[in-house]
């Protein structure tokens, strides 16, 4: 994976997709395929995890089969809205650990304030996973990463739904060595700093609280 960003295009991401971005679809709708969705992006963020080989049996023979390689991979929710993405990568790496950075958008600066940060162990061991839906500004995944390596993660990816140039700008900026993941890169911020054509507040749509 290169050290930049990655669109995935496949038909299954683009068609779910476009149907999330619909506002009539419903909570429940909306979740489901956000799950979906994520299980998609998955596949492509995990494509070159590394691999090592040890001796198991068939019902045929003995032989030498590719297992993953090293420590459990962590994946870290931004809240409130990453935990929606946080059950598909699961359905995928069950024992994976999970960690919650709580960072909320200061409506006035777009600013991140932090309230929550609670991660695994041993973050310099693992590959990072960082899950967001929406990567708008940039401010608050570039603030959750800070926070990450403080922690001593030194292999970390971003996994989002959209993004914005803007906030690809800034995570390029501020962490040119954390590969961005996404299903579609939009046009631009509003003046509100939400993503156009975008899907609208990821969370209120996700938890149907507005």
């Amino acid at each position: 994976m290169s050290k930049t960003l990655t669109v995935v295009d496949h038909p299954l991401v683009q068609h779910k997709l476009s149907l999330m971005r619909e506002k009539g679809t419903p909570t429940a709708v909306f979740r489901q395929l956000l799950r979906e969705i994520t299980q998609l992006l998955a596949y492509e963020i995990t494509r070159d995890l590394p691999m090592t080989r040890k001796p198991i049996e068939t019902p045929m023979e003995e032989m030498e089969a590719p297992v993953l390689a090293g420590k459990k991979l962590a994946l870290v929710s931004i809240l409130r809205a990453g935990n929606g993405m946080l059950d598909g990568v699961l359905e995928l790496i069950p024992l994976a650990r999970v960690g919650f950075v709580g960072l909320y958008r200061d409506e006035a600066t777009l600013k991140p304030v932090q309230y929550y940060f609670k991660v695994p162990e041993d973050l310099s061991d693992r590959l990072v996973i960082v899950v967001d839906p929406m990567l708008a500004t940039g401010n608050s995944s570039a603030a959750a990463v800070d926070l990450l390596k403080k922690a001593g993660a030194g292999n970390i990816r971003f996994l989002c739904l959209l993004a914005a140039p803007e906030g690809i700008k800034r995570m390029h900026e501020a962490h040119p060595d954390v590969p961005i993941v996404t299903a579609a890169v939009d046009r631009g911020l509003n003046a509100k700093g939400y993503i156009l054509p975008g899907l609208g507040d990821a969370g209120d749509r996700m938890f149907g609280t507005k």
